[in-house]
């Protein structure tokens, strides 16, 4: 064993895909800790995790290769005020602007509110860095409907989001800032066509761009000690995102490549130990005892071994629907008959072998044969088989899940390319979305084809190395 191990360590391809096994594995078992079991659909799956996220943008590093520096796409939230004046809780977001260009949105975000007797009144402004104050917005909480009994609760389940570009109060806010400051006579839907972001974050003497840390100050007036604020905040609209960018409904294809790799390697491992116990199990029976056993499983084996997989995959996901369960099923059903077939083969010369004559006139049972002359033989084949079928399951995996018959509520690499093709992701030149699913699908292959061929020369001492 320890020769072994040896010869498969010399590989520099063990190495490799061994290092690489370790680290998509650590990889896993941090999603599978750090995210809920349901992520997939609560929160990857519904639009509504996702609106406050910018569409089909590529990754904030790209501007590392740019002369022009893109806005990155940001998200403040707060849930415990920065001071207060009175019964007036101030919150501060500081935004340090140093972009080449403009937001593509301003929101402002309210949630899980509680109050008792009178709705709180809340003030947005913004001060520049040139020390100018513009207001933005005001307004009052909902009051009390009929029969409502106290304490008053809003936006729980669903929390406010009000595009402040959008609205004709922050238009005319801003026209009589630039009013009072400039002596330029706009009118609010003046402002509005031309967006209010392009005043609030210019130098109107010339209409540069005004770089440098803005402050969006929130005021929330409450009127009773009880009152409380949940969580509030602005969403900036930039035009990249993050490690990997965002898809068509602008979820975060970074964390999509992360819930892949448990899912990917659960396919492809629990697939493959199923069909290589179930396949070698037959062989070594088939092999061993011969007669009308053998000539059932040789034919059974004929039979599954002749239908193509992926067609009779794609028929029954279809019928049956699609699950991760269902897929696991269908390729272990389909997946045995070439290793029955293998271990038949090598268990034919085995059983000739004197050992076993001699363990025969002992009186030794099958099963004491078959388990402790017969496996051990056949035992180094079958482990280099289990590790060779894993990639070829995590590829029918993708395959099935970029045709469309993936377990829906899970992330999977096959689906991520899927999307981006149904949406054009190729032909639009958006390059995030196509290229990181597809390496990761080659290289977790590649990773177990590595591997198993350093497990070649164990396994057939022909290929062994002469020194």
């Amino acid at each position: 064993m320890r020769e072994d191990l040896r010869e498969f360590w010399r590989s520099s391809g063990a190495k490799v895909g061994v290092t690489l096994l370790i680290i998509f594995t650590v990889i896993s078992l941090i999603v599978i800790i750090s995210y809920p079991p349901n992520y997939g659909k609560l929160v990857w799956n519904n639009p509504n995790s996702w609106e406050d996220y910018p569409k089909q943008v590529p990754p904030s590093w790209v501007n590392i290769f740019s002369n022009i520096k893109k806005l990155e796409h940001k998200i403040i939230l707060k849930s415990q005020e920065d001071f207060r004046e009175g019964g007036v809780k101030v919150f501060r977001f500081l935004y340090d602007f140093q972009a080449d260009e403009l937001p593509t949105f301003i929101a402002f975000k309210l949630q899980d509110v509680e109050y008792y007797n009178k709705p709180p009144l809340i003030q947005i402004n913004v001060i520049r860095p040139d020390g100018k104050n513009v207001n933005l917005y005001s307004f009052i909480l909902p009051p009390p409907r009929e029969g409502e009994k106290e304490p008053y609760k809003r936006y729980v389940d669903n929390p406010l989001s009000l595009k402040l570009d959008s609205d004709a109060q922050v238009w005319r806010y801003v026209a009589n800032f630039i009013s009072e400051n400039y002596g330029l006579n706009l009118t609010p839907t003046q402002v509005g066509s031309q967006k209010p972001q392009k005043f609030i974050f210019s130098n109107l003497k010339d209409f540069t761009l005004l770089k440098g840390k803005y402050i969006f100050e929130v005021k929330v007036n409450l009127y009773d000690p009880r009152d409380k604020v949940g969580k509030l905040g602005f969403v900036f609209g930039g035009t990249v995102y993050g490690l990997m960018g965002t898809d068509v409904i602008g979820r975060d294809i970074a964390t999509g490549l992360l819930l892949g790799f448990p899912t990917s390697l659960f396919v492809g491992i629990m697939t493959s130990i199923l069909v290589t116990i179930f396949g070698s199990l037959l062989g070594i029976v088939s092999g061993y005892i011969g007669g009308r056993t053998d000539e059932s499983i040789q034919r059974i084996s004929d039979v599954f071994y002749n239908i193509p997989l992926l067609p009779i995959a794609i028929l029954l996901l279809f019928i049956f629907g699609p699950s991760l369960w269902n897929i696991v099923f269908v390729l272990v059903v389909f997946g045995w008959p070439g290793l029955t077939i293998l271990v038949r083969s090598i268990v034919l010369q085995i059983r000739s072998a004197q050992f076993i004559e001699a363990s025969l006139s002992l009186g030794s049972s099958r099963s004491f044969i078959i388990f402790n002359h017969i496996f051990p033989q056949v035992a180094p084949f079958i482990v280099a088989q289990l590790i060779f079928f894993v990639p070829s399951f995590i590829l029918l995996e993708a395959a099935l899940s970029f045709l469309g018959l993936g377990d829906p509520s899970l992330p999977t690499w096959g689906q991520m390319l899927e999307l981006g093709f149904k949406n054009g992701a190729v032909y639009l030149g958006f390059w995030w979305w196509i290229i990181p699913p597809g390496l990761l699908i080659v290289l977790t292959a590649f990773a177990f084809i590595l591997i198993a061929l350093a497990l070649e020369p164990i396994v057939n001492p022909r290929l062994k190395r002469q020194y």
